[in-house]
């Protein structure tokens, strides 16, 4: 919603992220927003395959300041509850809170409002959820605790995706990613040449292949300048790497705060 400015969106929830780019591909939504990494937990890799591997085009980013609640039935208090549940990461944004808090069963569920909805929807009592704040409203839960993430400055940084029709031209940042050969220094000659025509590397993250052994796949995020030219940093990457593709050209995401 912050993405799209506000605008009324349909929002198409997904249980996975294969999911969320099907749901494009089948024309059941416009566009996909994925989690790509957190600042506290890292990266999700199996992702960055996902998008190269689905032909799809990063168009944009969104990075949201995460902040997690306790919620639960209204009138229910901490001392009544038995058992919170919530997605394991979050669980794990919270285990500071959590571990102050005994004779708890902590679940792992499938996603955070879905957590939420569930308590809603089975009225479950001394049952709690770890969600957003927009969760408790959307599921008419009452917050017991406020922003129990352990790391206040807990961003989470989402892609925005379209087919490859949607893609952007013009952008102030550029996804690639490229293999590079065995010899020694192959990675290091790529990140000078990048360095020598003045591009910021912003990001750098090596995935495993799925289809050679013990080889990888190296994912880049570059900021660009208004006088680089995307054609000419490709073209004299070429050179220097193999399997290299261009995942998306978009603008450099602001760090939002979550209503």
């Amino acid at each position: 919603m912050q993405y799209f400015n506000g605008e009324e969106i349909e929002i198409v929830p997904c249980i996975t992220f294969d999911q969320v780019l099907l749901a494009v591909k089948d024309k059941k939504a416009d566009y996909a927003i994925m989690a790509i990494e957190n600042a506290r937990s890292g990266s999700i890799l199996y992702n960055y395959s996902l998008i190269r591997e689905s032909g799809m085009k990063i168009i944009g980013e969104q990075n949201l300041k995460i902040h997690q609640n306790l919620m639960a039935l209204p009138g229910q208090k901490l001392e009544d509850i038995k058992e919170i549940r919530s997605h394991p990461i979050a669980l794990a944004q919270c285990m500071a809170y959590l571990n102050q808090i005994h004779g708890v069963d902590i679940i792992e569920a499938e996603d955070t409002a879905a957590s939420a909805r569930l308590v809603h929807e089975g009225n479950l009592t001394g049952v709690a959820a770890i969600a957003s704040e927009r969760a408790a409203q959307m599921y008419k839960l009452e917050i017991i605790a406020r922003q129990i993430e352990t790391y206040k400055k807990n961003y989470t940084r989402f892609l925005v995706l379209a087919e490859e029709k949607k893609a952007n031209k013009d952008g102030n940042k550029v996804s690639i990613c490229f293999a590079t050969g065995h010899q020694p220094g192959s990675l290091a000659t790529v990140l000078v040449k990048l360095a020598e025509i003045d591009i910021n590397l912003s990001k750098i993250q090596s995935v495993p292949r799925h289809d050679h052994e013990w080889e990888y796949i190296f994912y880049l995020d570059l900021e660009l300048q208004s006088d680089h030219d995307i054609d000419l940093v490709t073209n004299l990457l070429e050179n220097y790497t193999s399997n290299l593709e261009v995942l998306g050209i978009y603008n450099k995401g602001m760090s939002l705060y979550e209503s």
